[in-house]
């Protein structure tokens, strides 16, 4: 008989588990945009919830011979418009409800770039830091053997989100591949450069939020030489995005990563603090800088307030102490609603996430199609791509808003969710 001991799932399972905050505040976005459009119930109230929403159990031995079980996810929002797409994230709280309303979000950012793509999304209730590099791997392995069925180039593609990298999208693609008999590449997207990954797909997202930052800035008519920036948040996203404004000319006052923050109005000096940051992960520093806390950087004074970190940052109970002239989301839904009446009714401008941060997804598509064809485009290729594709779609959020009245994030939605009820309609209902 086999001795190996197997330790309890980390997790119960509810129902109704979707339904939480993070799910009903993407719904809430979803309802304000149909209201405006008067759109048939029957196109509209598909899109109140996935269509499809898988949970697994995974079983994983781990490196003592014992054997955990985690809750695995994935959630396809809508697929009108063409394959799934959207990340894979690792997360102690991950949730059906946290992973739908993800796959929401990715629904309206590929239809708001016109990407030939649906929303998708993934999870897996684990705490990172608590395994070693073969436990992570013997884990993700088995998600993809049991969402196998679900995935593929023409089905869903997996893409990298929070706590998993290159090396976790080589798994997905191995796996998968393996049990094809062939090779895949378009099954996953940010995976290494060696395995058919796109160039500049690292630096994407943030690229993309620093456009946003600089086109909002020019419709908003700021005629700064030196518009004053705070980012709250320094990772992958955050960090490229104090770089690229740096080094067009705005001043960074403010930056903040999970240890603390550190403002100054005289500027940042990115050369010495953020390298230092780099290199040790020590808490940022500057020797003219003021320490603080996250939440007391967010209230000080600037022209642009960038949140890259995690949702709910500016709520309810902060909007109205906010200083700021304009707000990129950087981070997936990092204002809540009740935040957004508070900062509309203030005159603060707002670029929304599904806007901001679509460049990720953006050179996902393009990743997409190289994979698909075995072509390779330059960086540079890629790059001027991603800045035409954003530049475009910018000026046509605020063109839309300047024609309706609407906010930013309003005349965004509509965009996007009009994309998705079209591509519904003109399919028509099957049988």
């Amino acid at each position: 008989m086999s001795s190996e001991k197997t330790t309890p799932s980390n997790a119960t399972l509810t129902g109704n588990e979707w339904e939480n905050e993070d799910f009903l505040s993407a719904q809430q976005r979803l309802l304000a945009a149909v209201e405006r459009l008067g759109i048939d119930a029957y196109l509209t109230e598909p899109l109140k919830q996935p269509k499809r929403s898988i949970t697994v159990v995974l079983p994983v031995r781990m490196d003592d011979g014992t054997v955990k079980t985690f809750w695995g996810y994935r959630v396809h929002h809508n697929l009108a418009r063409g394959p799934g797409a959207g990340g894979l994230r690792l997360h102690p709280e991950a949730s059906l409800g946290m992973i739908s309303a993800m796959s929401m979000l990715m629904t309206w950012k590929a239809a708001l770039m016109n990407l030939p793509f649906g929303g998708a999304h993934g999870g897996i209730r684990v705490d990172p830091k608590t395994l070693s590099s073969g436990e992570k791997e013997r884990l993700i392995r088995r998600y993809v053997s049991e969402m196998s069925v679900y995935l593929g180039p023409d089905a869903d593609i997996i893409g990298p989100d929070l706590n998993t990298s290159e090396r976790t999208m080589s798994w997905i693609l191995d796996t998968y591949s393996v049990n094809r008999g062939f090779t895949v590449p378009a099954v996953v997207t940010g995976k290494p450069k060696s395995l058919g990954g796109s160039v500049g797909l690292r630096q994407a997202t943030g690229m993309g939020v620093a456009i946003c930052t600089l086109e909002a800035i020019k419709r908003m008519g700021i005629k700064k030489t030196s518009p004053t920036i705070i980012i709250q948040g320094f990772g992958h996203v955050g960090s490229v995005v104090a770089h690229i404004l740096n080094e067009q000319g705005c001043k960074i006052i403010g930056l903040a990563d999970s240890s603390g923050a550190v403002y100054s109005s005289d500027g940042i000096d990115l050369a010495v603090s953020v390298q230092g940051h780099h290199k040790s992960f020590d808490r940022l520093s500057h020797s003219r800088a003021n320490h603080m806390s996250n939440e007391e950087l967010l209230e000080q004074e600037c022209d642009v307030l960038i949140p890259c970190a995690t949702p709910n940052q500016l709520h309810k109970n902060n909007a109205s102490r906010l200083s700021c002239k304009l707000i990129v989301e950087g981070a997936n839904a990092p204002v809540t609603p009740e935040a957004d009446e508070i900062i509309l009714q203030r005159g603060i401008k707002l670029v929304p996430d599904i806007l901001a941060n679509a460049a990720g997804v953006s050179v996902a598509y393009f990743e997409w199609v190289q994979g698909l064809n075995r072509i390779l485009w330059s960086e540079e290729e890629t790059l001027v791509r991603l800045n035409d594709l954003m530049t475009k779609t910018c000026r046509q959020v605020f063109d839309l808003a300047d024609e309706k009245k609407f906010s930013w994030r309003d005349s965004a939605m509509q965009i996007a969710v009009q994309r998705v009820v079209e591509a519904r309609r003109l399919r028509g209902l099957y049988p």
